[in-house]
């Protein structure tokens, strides 16, 4: 199989991952596509210098996180905020009865710093400790920790 196919095939596998952390990252349905745009180029710029010391879907969480960051880094230097509220519910199906507990979710999210929901969204992900240490390039001990914090803030503003 020949390195383009290869890549396309994995990058179909993963392309929610991508999606979901844009999402999260940026307001507008242009930003995220600006933002997923941008992920697949470096994704596949540095395709050839994968080595497989992690999975390809840790691999995708770490540069697309990264990119993520660094947008939103950028963007506050210049000014431009971020409504994650805004967006999100833009893109949700108002007749199906579970967005309610969606959206809930989501303002709770949305008081979160960015570096809590990239926490929040690898744990609704279902990732192991070891995983989220991985992708976000900290200790298992630190993972357990800051979604530890991260869960009593979001008990605390559920209790309000």
């Amino acid at each position: 199989m020949n390195q383009e196919k290869e890549f396309t095939d994995l990058l179909m596998q993963h392309q929610h991952i991508i999606y979901k952390i844009c999402l999260m990252y940026a307001d507008e349905k242009e930003d995220i596509a600006d933002l997923y745009q941008e992920t697949v180029y470096n994704l596949w710029k540095s395709y050839t210098r994968f080595e497989n010391r992690s999975s390809f879907s840790t691999w995708v969480y770490r540069i697309t996180l990264n990119i993520c960051i660094t947008d939103v880094r950028q963007r506050k230097r210049k000014g431009v905020t971020c409504s994650l509220e805004q967006t999100t519910f833009s893109l949700l199906d108002e007749r199906d009865p579970k967005q309610e507990m969606v959206k809930e979710m989501y303002r709770m999210m949305q008081g979160l710093k960015k570096r809590e929901r990239m926490y929040t969204m690898l744990w609704l992900d279902g990732k192991t400790y070891e995983e989220r240490a991985e992708i976000i390039g900290t200790s298992r001990n630190q993972v357990a920790t800051t979604l530890h914090r991260i869960k009593e803030k979001l008990k605390n503003k559920a209790n309000l």
